[in-house]
């Protein structure tokens, strides 16, 4: 049996919205569909505004702008995130800190956070790993008490919640992500999450996405052209991608219940070695969580162990991987002045963990087998 990592699953709506789209003459950023799947995550997930973008690395983009972040700004993240993070602040001018992770959730410690804040510091953004929410109402508590701005970074957290509240709803902003290996797909695109009112604020940010200009108020007619009056760039997805993102959408708890099924089983079918200690993992669904199921992974005690591991899965032709390298340990985060050694955790997390194929319409069948041969190569160990 050959089981992959990651496969795309398609509800049956999306070649249907497409093709409407198309049929509506609508193509282009900002039509027909973007409004509709705009409209739809306001709604689902009690968002004051939502902004398509064409991906979660822009929508970071556009909350540093509108926070008007700059030199001598400082930004806490985990360095157990994707570079996209630590970008999005460094191409205002700004200086990513980086923060260790906690061993349970793999995200962001708050106590850690706290100890980085210095008179620069200008906001937080906590990246809810695998869908797992942080401890947001810590975070939030925190971020008062020294005035920062916090920025989620959702991308993997689709239809999470953390205490009953969706994530991405916590802070001031947030991105999320519909990249093609997310658990709703448009291939390539994203929203920028404004969880505010202030009429200001979104005109803003409606003119850092439409390239500096006011079109939106051109397309409202509030005028008879529109010009530069902004920084900005080209952050609309077309609405081709938005149809299909649509389409993903109808199936919003489908998706998810269905990756919870395979994620359980694989609790359940490790359970033994989770309990002997010989893996650590995701043993249960935390207290306080209601995960989107995004990812499975499992923790093994050292590098070579791990990388054994996934070279005898994939001998029977199932393909694990690892995550994301460390920032703060990469040659960009060198640069930066840190080193091996300064985020321990982080460190270790990164060289042991390993996550195991996971995707909506994966069967049982599928799961048992991956259980089944994880189970002979564990007990090798």
């Amino acid at each position: 049996m050959k089981i992959p990592f990651n496969k795309i699953y398609l509800t049956g709506n999306e070649l249907k919205f497409i093709e409407e789209a198309f049929n509506k003459e609508s193509v282009s950023g900002d039509g027909y569909f973007t409004s509709k799947v705009s409209s739809f995550l306001e709604e689902v997930f009690s968002i004051p505004k939502v902004l398509m973008t064409t991906s979660a690395t822009h929508a970071l983009d556009m909350a540093m702008m509108l926070i008007n972040l700059g030199p001598k700004d400082e930004v806490i993240m985990p360095s157990f995130t994707f570079p996209s993070t630590a970008n999005s602040v460094m191409l205002q001018g700004a200086t990513p800190v980086f923060a260790d992770i906690l061993p349970t959730t793999l995200n962001i410690n708050p106590d850690d956070l706290e100890k980085r804040i210095t008179k620069n510091t200008k906001a937080i953004i906590p990246v809810h790993y695998g869908g797992v929410g942080c401890e947001m109402d810590r975070i939030i508590n925190i971020a008062n008490k020294y005035n920062l701005y916090i920025i989620e970074d959702a991308a993997q957290a689709v239809n999470s919640k953390y205490k009953d509240k969706f994530l991405g709803t916590w802070g001031h902003l947030a991105c999320y992500s519909f990249h093609g290996t997310k658990n709703y797909i448009s291939g390539e695109g994203g929203a920028l999450v404004i969880n505010s009112k202030d009429d200001k604020l979104i005109e803003r940010a409606e003119i850092i996405r439409q390239k500096g200009t006011n079109r939106n108020k051109f397309l409202k007619g509030e005028v008879d052209k529109y010009t530069w009056v902004d920084i900005g760039s080209s952050y609309t997805p077309s609405d081709i991608l938005m149809a299909l993102l649509y389409g993903q959408l109808q199936h919003l708890d489908v998706i998810k219940e269905r990756r919870g099924k395979i994620v359980h089983y694989y609790i359940d079918g490790l359970n033994r070695h989770l309990e002997s200690g010989l893996i650590k993992g995701m043993t249960s669904l935390w207290e306080h969580q209601d995960s989107n199921h995004h990812l499975f992974y499992i923790i093994l005690d050292n590098e070579t162990i791990r990388d054994k591991v996934i070279n005898k899965l994939r001998n029977v032709g199932i393909y694990a991987a690892t995550h994301f390298e460390p920032l703060h340990s990469s040659s960009m985060g060198q640069g930066l002045g840190y080193k091996l050694g300064d985020l321990p955790i982080t460190e270790r997390v990164s060289k042991t963990l390993l996550r195991l194929p996971l995707y909506t319409n994966m069967t049982i069948e599928e799961a048992d087998y991956v259980v089944h041969q994880l189970d002979e190569i564990l007990k090798e160990i």
